[in-house]
């Protein structure tokens, strides 16, 4: 039976500040964002095939953004976080 990616890393949820600005009210701030941050596990975990040996080889370390959405600091009106920055690879 083949692994799933998750089987492959180990997972941590952390917080990091992202300035964004809102687009009603134009307010730059720093706002609080969660994070998951994958590491990729030592070795390869027990039960793998050959596929899951070629999946594991091109695995990298990478961060995932968990919120979607924020309050604006002034106005407090809700806003996306623009999609384009939702994962992150650390090399």
């Amino acid at each position: 039976m083949a692994l799933a990616e998750r089987d492959f890393f180990v997972e941590k949820t952390e917080v990091k500040p992202m300035s964004l600005a809102c687009p009603q009210c134009r307010h730059r701030d720093d706002y609080q964002i969660k994070w998951v941050r994958r590491t990729k596990k030592a070795q390869l975990p027990r039960g793998a095939d050959e596929r899951d040996r070629a999946m594991y080889g091109k695995l990298r370390d990478h961060l995932y953004r968990i919120d979607d959405f924020v309050n604006c600091a002034r106005c407090r009106r809700r806003f996306e976080i623009p999609s384009h920055q939702s994962m992150v690879f650390l090399d």
